[in-house]
């Protein structure tokens, strides 16, 4: 089993989130993805345009829970019922921990999947998607679409594919570039994205749009892009 940077074991084609503690994994996570935290602030931001009193909003795959108990904080005494939807047990742990004290989070331990969503004004997946099995993908975009209310919206963030093998190299170079920055060894690169093989399965923009409009989006633009990392957002 190879290590790489903050600590993090992983196997060829058998990357978990599974056994990292909370610091581990947001170092990690904050270090991989350019401009992770500030992410979350666009996400802060445009949840002031679709939650209002008794709003329901949704983190899909929201991990250890920060973003979730950001956009509570953020929404403080609006009732708005929050709900984090997480199927790694581990990340379940630290996510109930984190959140124990805002009895307006409710953190569900299953995966998009498996679950019935209620009618919600905002739906938030934050580099979740790409992980989900591409064959069960659009029956997920279907079920978020079916669930907001009119005027609700998905905020999207991905890691994108090049749209084409030329553009994919350079973008991919760039990336690798960045890591090497951040303090990551060749070996660690190589490592996690021998790890990633088929867990971790981004679309082009192309592709996510596809999803988006197949699922009954009409209104989408992006809010975010850098190199291969692209925020969405799609209203109904």
């Amino acid at each position: 089993m190879a290590k790489i940077g903050d600590v993090i074991d992983a196997e060829n084609a058998r990357w978990t989130f599974a056994n990292k503690t909370r610091t581990q994994f947001e170092q990690h996570i904050e270090k991989s993805v350019p401009f992770y935290n500030e992410g979350h602030n666009i996400a802060l931001g445009l949840s002031d345009f679709f939650l209002t009193k008794n709003s329901v909003c949704y983190d899909i795959g929201c991990s250890t829970g920060t973003l979730l108990k950001s956009l509570d904080s953020h929404h403080k005494n609006k009732g708005i019922q929050f709900y984090g939807v997480e199927p790694e047990k581990d990340m379940v742990t630290i996510a109930r921990e984190k959140c124990k004290d805002n009895e307006k989070i409710s953190i569900i331990d299953k995966s998009i999947e498996d679950i019935k969503l209620l009618k919600t004004d905002l739906v938030v997946s934050y580099y979740t998607m790409q992980f989900i099995p591409p064959r069960y993908r659009q029956d997920t975009f279907d079920k978020i679409y079916q669930a907001l209310n009119w005027g609700g919206a998905f905020l999207l963030f991905e890691k994108v594919r090049g749209p084409d093998a030329r553009f994919q190299d350079i973008i991919s170079s760039m990336y690798t570039d960045y890591k090497l920055a951040q303090g990551y060894s060749g070996d660690e690169i190589i490592s996690k994205s021998r790890s990633l093989k088929s867990i971790l399965e981004p679309f082009s923009h192309s592709g996510n749009m596809g999803l988006l409009e197949r699922a009954g989006f009409k209104d989408i633009t992006s809010v975010f892009k850098y190199l291969c990392f692209e925020g969405f957002l799609a209203i109904k």
